[in-house]
């Protein structure tokens, strides 16, 4: 049995990633744990504080107790707290959601827009990115905030006007930087008409061959 733990910082990210398992991986075994304060106590101290790293040690740690064979982190800006928890679990496959991602705009070509809706995911993913690629961040204001108060639509349009400016700015391809704007891939592809990536697909592809 293949049991993959998915921790999440924000409720909006268990759908996307639950529905990419449900197409792409449905003999998986998945297990969802979230704790919401995450992303408000990162806003509020400013930055990945020791603190921090310790909850991350401790939800990496349930989550090997209960016989997990992967763990995959759903919200990218808390990229450092997740490679401490890898390499403390080594033996088996521990993720940062944007990870997959970022390993498969690695192939591409052509300049790449990123879009978040979270601003401490532009400050800590674009160093992820290897130099090769050539990318231009935007943050879609307002985006995040609208998803909180149940305005699906706006969120989307929001995150699609981005994707429209981006390719405006010269951009060949465009990233979606959350799993939480994996609803938004669409709207971003109608709205560009370019290929547009999210972290969601690229996860569940790279967890499949990994555990």
């Amino acid at each position: 049995m293949t049991r993959i733990v998915l921790i999440h910082a924000l409720s909006h990210s268990i759908a996307p990633i639950n529905s990419a398992f449900e197409r792409d991986w449905p003999e998986a075994v998945r297990m969802n744990l979230l704790d919401d304060s995450l992303s408000a106590d990162l806003v509020r101290v400013g930055r990945l504080d020791e603190a921090m790293h310790e909850r991350f040690q401790r939800l990496a740690q349930y989550a090997v107790d209960t016989g997990a064979s992967g763990i995959l982190f759903t919200c990218s800006a808390f990229g450092p707290c997740i490679e401490a928890v890898a390499r403390r679990h080594a033996g088996i496959p521990v993720l940062k959601p944007n990870e997959a991602m970022v390993a498969e705009a690695a192939q591409g070509t052509g300049r790449l827009g990123l879009i978040a809706t979270f601003q401490p995911t532009l400050d800590t993913m674009p160093s992820e990115f290897p130099a090769s690629v050539e990318l231009v961040t935007a943050l879609a204001a307002g985006a995040l905030e609208a998803l909180n108060r149940g305005d699906a639509q706006q969120h989307d349009a929001l995150v699609a006007a981005q994707a429209r400016a981006l390719k405006e700015r010269g951009c060949a391809r465009i990233a979606l930087a959350q799993f939480s704007m994996a609803r938004a891939r669409g709207a971003c592809e109608d709205a560009s008409g370019l290929p547009v990536m999210t972290t969601v697909d690229s996860a569940v592809r790279a967890l499949r061959e990994r555990a």
